[in-house]
């Protein structure tokens, strides 16, 4: 098969068109799969879980405990206000289950059109190999935005369900009204789901060099956990601001009075450097990659 684009042959209109039918028709395929739902699913029962666990525990005497100091000091705050139950919930699902959902997608983006048969016939359609692409990791980061926001509207509710809501106090020990808080808690959603643009795109790379979806997902899921574990190892902790984990957590920093931007916008910045490299790597692959099947 020609490397070349085959969107160069087509009008404007007709590649326009085409690329807005492609995207639709990736994310209702993609939404409809079983295996997205059932992710989708465990992610909206872990804040259930999360609240369930506290109000047991809080009926058994126990008020909380404050953490032991690791991580955002949330769950501590849950009784007192529901709200807090997402922040706590996204804390506890961005170090592994939000990543992961978001590796399986990825990694069968193109691998699994590779096993199915069915890439060939989407890289001669007027769309293009770039197209293709583009719709493909168009579709993972919308999926790493309906992970996020199903993780923190599964929170929202058993939060206002299982305890009370109102004012809350901040990190920094300020009060603000329940209103600035659940801004606070969408910005907080869509930095967690910007901190996953690294994943998706490291994903959809490792897409392009297999023909096997399941091979794609689990080297995906693999690297993943590589990296969280070298994050993690002190004797390493020169190369761990260049991990695209390391500065994850860094959106509890919305929760302080006046708000910390600095390792906020590390993040953002990395997690843009890792979608333009990889994202570029998986370009390249594609683009020179012959397919036969």
């Amino acid at each position: 098969m020609s490397r070349a684009d085959p969107a160069a042959a087509g009008s404007r209109p007709v590649r326009a068109v085409w690329t807005f039918g492609l995207l639709r028709n990736e994310l209702a395929v993609t939404f409809r799969r079983w295996r997205t739902l059932a992710l989708l699913g465990v992610l909206a029962a872990v804040p259930v879980l999360i609240g369930v666990a506290v109000e047991i525990e809080t009926d058994g005497g126990s008020p909380g405990g404050g953490g032991g100091g690791e991580g955002p000091a949330f769950i501590s705050q849950i009784t007192n206000n529901g709200l807090f139950l997402v922040f706590s919930a996204l804390a506890a699902t961005l170090p592994f289950f939000l990543p992961m959902a978001v590796g399986v997608v990825a990694g069968d983006a193109v691998a699994g059109e590779a096993s199915a048969g069915t890439l060939r016939y989407l890289l001669v359609a007027p769309a293009g190999r770039t197209r293709l692409l583009l719709t493909k990791y168009a579709t993972v980061v919308a999926f790493c935005l309906v992970a996020t926001l199903v993780v923190a509207v599964s929170a929202l509710a058993t939060g206002a369900l299982l305890f009370p809501l109102g004012d809350l106090t901040t990190i920094s020990g300020t009060r603000i009204g329940f209103a600035d808080g659940l801004l606070r808690a969408l910005l907080i959603a869509l930095v967690v789901a910007a901190s996953l643009l690294g994943v998706a795109a490291l994903g959809l790379f490792v897409s392009t060099l297999t023909h096997s979806g399941i091979a794609a997902m689990a080297t995906t899921v693999g690297l993943l956990i590589t990296v969280q574990i070298l994050n993690q190892i002190p004797q390493l902790h020169a190369i761990h601001p260049y991990l695209f984990p390391h500065y994850w957590l860094s959106f509890a920093d919305l929760m302080r009075e006046p708000v910390h931007w600095d390792d906020l916008l590390r993040n953002l910045g990395l997690q843009g450097l890792y979608a333009g490299v990889f994202g570029s790597a998986a370009w390249a692959r594609l683009a020179a990659k012959d397919i036969t099947t």
